[in-house]
């Protein structure tokens, strides 16, 4: 093990994604020493690189598997994960997902492919202000966090992507392969908080009539909601 594999450890962060700072911070010295620690590191494995200035200790080093949905907040802060990625996290969609899918806070769509970790991609969407992370939960996954889009919201994120028009309820079901039981578990009050989220008035048409045919007859019900 690597003395920075070894002070990392003893710090009690064998589990944790590390900046360049927090490294700086815990081992102290120059530029020049804290450098040839961390090549070292990497030469030997006990340290893996997940982007320029972002590491982790190899996986001998630490206690628990690094979840994807935690190495995608240290790609890009601020961005959380949706679209199938999300859906299949809280199995609302039977298909496995190969790539870790989040929405970024930015304007440019991102793509990582990492040897270690597998691939993400990063989605702006057209988002009004201050309603980024509506629907969206702050997830412990072992010892990291994660955003995560909760199921309606990222559906309705994934039909922005697509600019998916409504075309019924089929396309949901079958071509999304939802159970109608996982439709049946939302309330109004989840489609009334995603209202004000998204800018275009198609996706917004999208989010009422899906409210419309999953609770049709629940309106008159205040006890459903």
């Amino acid at each position: 093990m690597s003395s920075l594999a070894q002070q990392i450890k003893a710090a009690g962060l064998a589990d944790h994604i590390l900046s360049e700072r927090q490294l700086g911070r815990l081992l102290g010295g120059g530029d020049a020493r804290r450098y040839g620690l961390v090549n070292r590191a990497l030469k030997d494995g006990s340290l893996l690189r997940v982007k320029r200035g972002t590491y982790l200790l190899g996986s001998r080093y630490r206690s628990e598997t690094v979840h994807p949905f935690a190495i995608a907040q240290s790609l890009l802060p601020g961005s959380y994960v949706s679209f199938e990625s999300a859906l299949a996290y809280h199995s609302w969609i039977p298909e496995a997902v190969f790539v870790t899918a989040s929405v970024s806070p930015g304007r440019k769509t991102l793509h990582y492919e990492t040897p270690d970790f597998g691939t993400f991609d990063f989605r702006p969407l057209a988002i009004a202000d201050y309603r980024f992370l509506t629907g969206v939960d702050r997830i412990p996954i072992g010892n990291l966090t994660a955003f995560v889009a909760q199921p309606l919201r990222a559906l309705m994120d994934l039909v922005a992507l697509r600019k998916q028009p409504w075309t019924g309820i089929d396309w949901v079901i079958q071509g999304m392969r939802i159970e109608e039981e996982r439709l049946a578990s939302l309330r109004r009050k989840d489609f009334a908080k995603l209202q004000s989220v998204y800018k275009h008035k198609a996706v917004n048409a999208f989010l009422a009539a899906l409210e419309s045919a999953v609770l049709p007859t629940r309106k008159q019900s205040p006890a459903h909601d």
